[in-house]
């Protein structure tokens, strides 16, 4: 925060952009110092035990980490310049503060603030202010940065009524900046619409559908970051989790929350959050789809309480000389009413046995005796009380119930009554059933039904926030399974109908969210783009009709003639595709090469042979490699200046049915930052005409 003095406006005005440089300088001099104050902490007077010294030597020790000062990342890039004085500190004044905005706060040696952190109340304005709602802005400086350096600076008079609109070259480019290596935040960019989603309530759940290029990804770890820092001790506590549909994509967002000061964000697949068997076996399409299905929890909470029986016989405690008699029909009445409480069985078959030795102690003060909490679980420990619950309650195991429900055909029957049909039936058992659980060819969907069936047995941990993105992919067992990391917490949602390549991919946001258990969620539809060039995301739009017929398309704000190209070639495509990359690599930031994942070993033998290095999607670029080799499975989420786009046709007969094949070639087409490139032999898909 800070008032302008004569001086300072004076030499604003006779050397604006020194100033700026010189209160950057003197910002990243007191960031050091903020550094240095923490590192140079003396915690051996301070600690207690061992235990509460690691504890706090671990904290030092993120502090140090998020005040680290990152030569290429501008320290600020936004000021305020507000008509009236916003602290106490100032309201007696007749002029107004400023602010500059940045990614963390930093304060000078007095503790006066130098940068506000971006998600600070006082620089909401820098996001929302406008010449029709200036929120008390005066003025707002954007800054431009090249390799760390202050370089430009551009400034709107939101209250001046004669100064007329116009769009902001500044923020043109860094949206356009060339992306060389892993995803960076949008910090400097966020649009109104975004910032929305963004300083959404920590309570809510929100669900963004966003088409491509819309920033639906950027959106979401930005909102991750906003509410760390609004509800920093509340998700300490319960922690906030990001899942992504593959490593290679987690790699490629990794440096984003880090870059604006959050370090404690854990990262998962949903297949790394189910990981309760090693996943060796595949399924058909078909297979896995009705594994899918939201009817196999039915299913599984049946086989879990398969093997509850009514007890038949008396329990009979023999205490010293007495021995105390729980009739069988008072035990029933016991097992029928835990049975009747829905609590998990886990839960329930630790409560038996108390529940037991409390109807033994009620005998026993019956009979003149005083037995106290000790007595009731030394007879809950009884070996007599042990053998009831095993015989009426016994222990399941999830991973061997998985494996004896797609063993046991007769038991698959008795738990899928009434739920699936014969055929389904007999499409989820294995034609060779393994021996055991522990050879079992285990696949990514048997894998979420051993998750489920952990959940039926003992509740699973819950978040304070989950963000899930191309959420459009998962099947209802897959959004159950996100949805108990955050029962008792709120999630955001990020997706696009259209790109949904699954065969279980979801029809509707409505459908997805009570799957997750978030019914009633508030839905945001994205469709600006600022990524993919107006002329490329018409073209892919052709595809929406056959895709998604209740989408509306996306604009871009990006007109680039020329952006897209389209070459037939009828012989030598491989030789055209290599001529193709090297055009791409003429220009500066990422090129990605896309193809249809049969297409990749061809393609990844003749870039060898010509001698272009490429590299695996998620991999950071270099300087001496900036090719990607991306098979279209792992296309999704990832963004490149510019794409070559291998034999269309061959991605969309690579996929299960025709649908999802326009769908993954959808996905394909909108990768691009700067250019698309597509090169085909066969035809084009009749839906690009």
């Amino acid at each position: 925060m800070h008032s302008p003095t004569p001086t300072e406006t004076a030499d604003a005005a006779t050397d604006p952009l020194g100033r700026e440089r010189s209160h950057l300088a003197a910002s990243r001099a007191a960031l050091t110092a903020m550094r240095e104050d923490v590192e140079a902490l003396d915690l051996r007077d301070v600690t207690g035990t061992w235990v509460s010294a690691q504890v706090l030597q671990k904290q030092v020790d993120e502090r140090i980490k998020a005040l680290a000062d990152l030569a290429h990342t501008p320290l600020f890039f936004g000021r305020l310049d507000y008509l009236h004085a916003i602290s106490e500190a100032e309201s007696e004044g007749s002029g107004g503060e400023r602010f500059y905005i940045g990614r963390r706060h930093v304060h000078d040696a007095g503790g006066d603030p130098m940068v506000i952190d971006w998600r600070a109340p006082v620089s909401q304005p820098f996001y929302r202010a406008s010449r029709t709602e200036p929120m008390d802005v005066a003025k707002r400086r954007r800054f431009g940065y090249t390799g760390g350096e202050l370089t430009a600076y551009e400034d709107e008079n939101l209250s001046d009524p004669d100064e007329s609109d116009s769009r902001s070259a500044l923020l043109a480019a860094e949206i356009e900046k060339p992306r060389v290596g892993p995803m960076r935040d949008i910090v400097a960019t966020i649009q109104p619409e975004q910032d929305e989603i963004v300083r959404a309530d920590v309570t809510g759940t929100v669900c963004v559908q966003g088409a491509p290029g819309t920033g639906k990804t950027a959106v979401g770890l930005h909102r991750v970051a906003y509410l760390l820092y609004a509800h920093r001790e509340r998700l300490a506590r319960t922690g906030t989790l990001v899942v992504g549909p593959n490593r290679s994509f987690l790699q490629y967002i990794e440096q984003v929350l880090p870059a604006l000061g959050e370090l404690d964000v854990a990262q998962a697949t949903v297949q790394e959050l189910v990981g309760h068997v090693e996943v060796r076996g595949t399924d058909t399409a078909g297979t896995a789809r009705i594994k899918g299905d939201a009817r196999m929890a039915a299913v599984l909470r049946n086989a879990v309480r398969a093997g509850i029986t009514l007890p038949a016989e008396p329990c009979v405690v023999v205490r010293g000389s007495r021995r105390w008699r729980v009739p069988a029909y008072e035990l029933e009445e016991i097992v029928r009413e835990l049975m009747g409480r829905e609590i998990r069985y886990g839960a329930a078959l630790e409560a038996l046995p108390q529940r037991i030795a409390h109807a033994v102690l009620v005998k026993m003060e019956q009979g003149g005796e005083a037995p106290d909490d000790r007595v009731q679980d030394a007879v809950a420990r009884n070996a007599a009380v042990k053998a009831t619950v095993k015989a009426c309650w016994p222990a399941v195991d999830p991973v061997k119930l998985v494996h004896r429900l797609l063993s046991d055909a007769e038991f698959l029957a008795t738990a899928a009554d009434g739920l699936l049909d014969a055929d389904e039936q007999a499409a989820l058992l294995w034609a060779k059933p393994p021996r055991s659980a522990r050879t079992a060819p285990w696949s990514a969907a048997d894998a979420v039904l051993i998750d489920e069936a952990a959940d039926l047995v003992h509740r699973t941990p819950s978040l304070g926030h989950v963000v899930v993105d191309e959420a459009q992919d998962l099947s209802p067992m897959q959004y159950r399974a996100v949805g108990r990391r955050c029962t008792t917490g709120s999630a955001t949602v990020l997706g696009d109908l259209a790109q949904g390549t699954t065969p279980w991919a979801t029809g509707s946001w409505q459908e997805a969210l009570h799957h997750l258990g978030k019914d009633g969620a508030h839905v945001e539809e994205l469709t600006q783009g600022f990524r993919v060039p107006g002329e490329v995301i018409a073209y892919a739009s052709r595809l929406l009709p056959a895709i998604a017929p209740g989408l509306a398309p996306a604009t871009s704000i990006r007109d680039l003639p020329g952006s897209l190209a389209l070459r037939h070639v009828p012989d030598g495509l491989d030789a055209a595709v290599l001529d193709a990359c090297r055009e791409a690599l003429d220009h500066e930031g990422s090129v990605g090469l896309i193809a249809a994942d049969a297409r990749i070993p061809a393609l990844a033998a003749a870039l060898t042979a010509a001698g272009l290095p490429y590299l695996d999607p998620g991999t950071e670029t270099t300087a001496d490699a900036r090719l990607t080799l991306v098979p279209a499975s792992l296309a999704k989420g990832l963004e490149y200046d510019y794409v070559v786009l291998d034999e269309p046709a061959a991605i969309v007969t690579g996929e299960p049915d025709h649908r999802t094949g326009l769908r993954r070639l959808y996905v394909s087409l909108t990768r691009a930052v700067s250019g698309l490139t597509v090169l085909h032999a066969e035809p084009l898909p009749a839906e690009l005409d």
